[in-house]
């Protein structure tokens, strides 16, 4: 049983110096392969970086380039240059993180709506897939995306955590979803058990969103409350039991996807 994580922040400082160790877990857990997520051009360097030193094989590691809405202020005239030379390295298979935070709105919107859009051009223009990041701001999303869908190769709302309707506007987009630890929280996630259900074949696939989102359920917890891919089999067994499928089924279709949508090699 093979699993994928298509979004891990290895670029942590909380796993600073414990890189090879972490990595040694998750493969050892069945993750076989993961995606680093980029939030800055100065994260997305280091991913990258991380790939290149922990994988020499480049059957393993791979990595996405963008600027999370969070730090969309810190925007600025080499910003394109240096997201495009990132882009068109071969670890990195996605636009992103980039997308809208009205939860926090750690950045004005309009300057989140403005890099948003300065991302979605590139992943047009290089025909990339977009890793999508979005908090309270549905609607916003959607109208601004719709301008663009026909032009990309596909997009996912990473860590979905939203409600039916939100759910549905996106599959109506044909965009894939990303299903975390969120899940597994009693307290906030249970709205997403039925929700599960409703996610095609081929648009669904997990991630562990580590060092954020330990699973709940899991047993028994780390000391440290830091989350880690080789967790993310608990989101496997709460998917699966929510969707009515077998771990195996469901680790291989949501695998299959996305391999599929970030274009990465089959490992033996």
């Amino acid at each position: 049983m093979q699993l994928i994580d298509i979004g891990v922040n290895l670029t942590n400082p909380s796993f600073d110096e414990r890189h090879q160790a972490v990595l040694e877990r998750a493969y050892s857990a069945g993750v076989q392969q993961l995606v680093l997520t980029g939030t800055s051009i100065e994260g997305s360097e280091q991913a990258l970086e991380l790939c290149v030193k922990h994988d020499e094989s480049a059957q393993r590691l791979f990595s996405t380039a963008g600027i999370h809405p969070h730090s969309a202020s810190d925007w600025n005239g080499d910003s394109a240059q240096r997201l495009r030379g990132l882009l068109g390295e071969s670890r990195v298979r996605a636009v992103g993180e980039c997308g809208l935070d009205f939860n926090r709105d750690f950045s004005p919107r309009p300057q989140q709506e403005k890099v948003l859009e300065a991302h979605l051009a590139l992943a047009s223009e290089l025909k990339l897939p977009v890793f999508l990041h979005e908090r309270d701001a549905n609607q916003r999303l959607l109208e601004i995306l719709k301008d663009y869908r026909d032009h990309l190769p596909a997009a996912v709302v990473h860590c979905f955590t939203g409600e039916q309707a939100a759910l549905f506007s996106y599959l109506d987009l044909d965009l894939h979803i990303g299903i975390t630890g969120w899940i597994c929280d009693e307290r906030r996630g249970t709205h997403l058990h039925p929700l599960v259900r409703e996610i095609p074949r081929g648009r669904l696939m997990l991630e562990s969103d580590a060092p954020y989102l330990l699973p709940r359920t899991l047993r028994p917890k780390p000391k440290n409350g830091r989350n880690e891919p080789a967790y993310l089999p608990e989101v496997l067994r709460e998917v699966a039991l929510h969707r009515n499928e077998t771990m195996q089924d469901l680790a291989a279709h949501s695998t299959a996807c996305a391999r599929a949508f970030f274009g990465l090699p089959a490992v033996e």
